[in-house]
């Protein structure tokens, strides 16, 4: 269910000192949330494997009861568990089920009322399954809910326990990899696993050394790999997965955006479905059609509330211009979810929909202030809102327009907008940095690779190599992937280490963990 930490993809967990992997959309956390869920239909067609006995598999209940959770329906999916629970109350497949639809509960809402009962039905499941049999599925469901249990440890804060449990599940899961090659979901969760430790940068390995954890990202993506490509009740999760780090983490959306249209439109009562098809095109720049994606998700009182896409349609609407709906969306987001993450940021997109939207200055003043309200900063996106209150520096109102289009993929509008930026004595260095990269961007965008070259080009000249601005070592990343893409590796690798060398700015956690990958992938 790592899928689900989309949602949440930083509570990553959304770690944070444990601090690096929380800043990467899909690491960890983000990336094991999704473990377990499985599509109906492709599990309804799969057959045992040769030398592999029916017990392996999840049971007719459970593999329904698995549907709905992978619907966000999880008052029917615990209602379809009930009388197997009761039946067989040590069996795997209703255990590892029953933790799934907790799991997601716990990470999606972020309600702290909920963690303690939640976290001990967990352990008293592990318990169970210590009663229980040993084989395949036991060992899986025993590794995958210990897993489940770290992060819902980490989450809160619990970080020595949520450590300890981190730990012990990967190892385990390593084990029954070993003890069952042939029983892919395992691979499916031990590749999450081993590309997630695996692309932390160098100054967390004294971190992993300690903890007893070795992996490197190739052995990961040839497990999540194998694990997409063979029959399992967990095959589209695992393809999901891989489709998924292939867009965010290497650039190649392509997988991902052809795979959640196909499951979307094979299954429009899917909430989590919608959500991927919404968050994958809302990534890629696509405002249009991730507004499509919202507007058509299934909705009803069977659904698990999910506040955050109300702060998602927040951004796609101010990409817009559409000011006051924008507002709307995060007030009502901010009121309904009940964790402690993107509180910040809902505050600095309140204070940009209403600066830019022409309200009164008081409200702008209110919304500005509301950022510093106490609460973590450990998101990159709360970071960057807290960092931008500390600056205290005016943002430019043709160039933060010209940002929103961009980021919603309204490309032509953006350099439209980008012609009303003059340059003047009293222009901030800042944004003498930002107007060619917002032009750049905007170019890309349109398939323009030349122009765009050219202003990633200028954003790094003007920035020098010390800017504390995100803008110049983003344009490198660029520069970087359009070279890998043309085939010039040599040329790429240098984009990619420049984008490396550049000091602290907003975004340098993320940036650093792409172009580490990237390099290793032009090895």
């Amino acid at each position: 269910m790592a899928l689900l930490a989309n949602f949440w993809g930083e509570a990553g967990a959304q770690r944070r000192g444990l601090r690096a992997r929380t800043r990467r959309g899909t690491a960890a956390m983000g990336l094991l949330v999704l473990s377990g869920i499985a599509s109906p239909q492709a599990a309804a067609r799969t057959q045992p494997e040769a030398g592999s006995a029916p017990t392996e598999q999840l049971t007719a209940a459970s593999r329904l009861a698995y549907a709905e959770v992978l619907k966000l329906r999880l008052g029917p999916a615990r209602e379809l568990l009930r009388t197997e629970l009761a039946r067989t109350p040590a069996a795997p497949a209703p255990l590892l089920v029953a933790n799934c639809a907790d799991f997601v509960e716990l990470v999606i809402t972020q309600d702290a009322s909920r963690y303690e009962a939640l976290v001990e039905s967990q352990e008293s499941r592990l318990a169970a399954l210590d009663q229980a049999p040993a084989g395949a599925l036991r060992d899986y469901a025993r590794a995958e809910i210990t897993l489940h249990l770290g992060l819902s440890q980490l989450v809160f804060k619990h970080l020595v326990a949520g450590g300890y449990h981190l730990r012990s599940g990967y190892h385990q899961m390593e084990a029954v990899v070993q003890r069952y090659p042939a029983f892919v979901p395992a691979r499916k969760t031990l590749g999450i696993c081993e590309f997630a430790v695996g692309s932390l940068p160098e100054g967390y390995h004294w971190l992993l050394r300690l903890l007893g954890l070795r992996a490197d990202v190739g052995t990961g993506l040839r497990n999540l790999a194998m694990a997409a490509a063979r029959p399992s009740d967990f095959q589209t999760e695992s393809q999901l997965y891989f489709a998924l780090i292939r867009e965010g983490y290497y650039k190649k959306p392509e997988e991902a955006l052809r795979l959640t249209e196909r499951l979307h439109a094979q299954q429009p009562d899917n909430l989590l479905f919608s959500f991927l098809l919404l968050s994958t095109n809302k990534r890629q720049r696509h405002g249009e059609a991730a507004l499509a994606a919202l507007r058509t998700r299934p909705t009803g009182p069977a659904y698990l509330p999910v506040p955050y896409l109300r702060h998602m349609a927040a951004d796609l609407l101010l990409y817009q211009g559409d000011y006051a709906a924008s507002e709307r969306e995060n007030l009502a987001f901010l009121r309904e979810y009940r964790g402690i993450h993107y509180r910040k940021d809902a505050a600095f997109k309140l204070y940009l929909a209403a600066w830019l939207g022409g309200a009164p200055a008081a409200a702008v003043a209110r919304y500005r202030a509301q950022i510093n309200q106490p609460g973590p900063a450990e998101v990159e996106e709360d970071n960057y809102a807290q960092h931008y209150y500390h600056e205290a520096v005016a943002l430019h109102p043709v160039l933060t327009r010209a940002r929103l289009q961009t980021d919603g993929g309204y490309n032509l509008l953006a350099l439209a907008t980008l012609r009303g930026f003059r340059v003047t004595p009293a222009t901030l260095w800042r944004d003498r940095i930002e107007e060619p990269y917002r032009r750049a961007r905007a170019y890309q965008g349109l398939g323009r690779l030349d122009s765009a070259w050219f202003y990633f080009e200028r954003t790094q000249s003007v920035a020098g190599p010390q800017a504390p601005y995100y803008f110049a070592p983003q344009a490198a990343l660029q520069q970087g992937y359009l070279a890998q893409e043309a085939g010039n590796k040599a040329q790429a690798r240098l984009y990619f280490e420049r984008a490396l060398r550049y000091p602290w700015h907003e975004y340098k956690n993320s940036t650093d963990a792409k172009a580490l990958l990237a390099l290793r992938e032009l090895r």
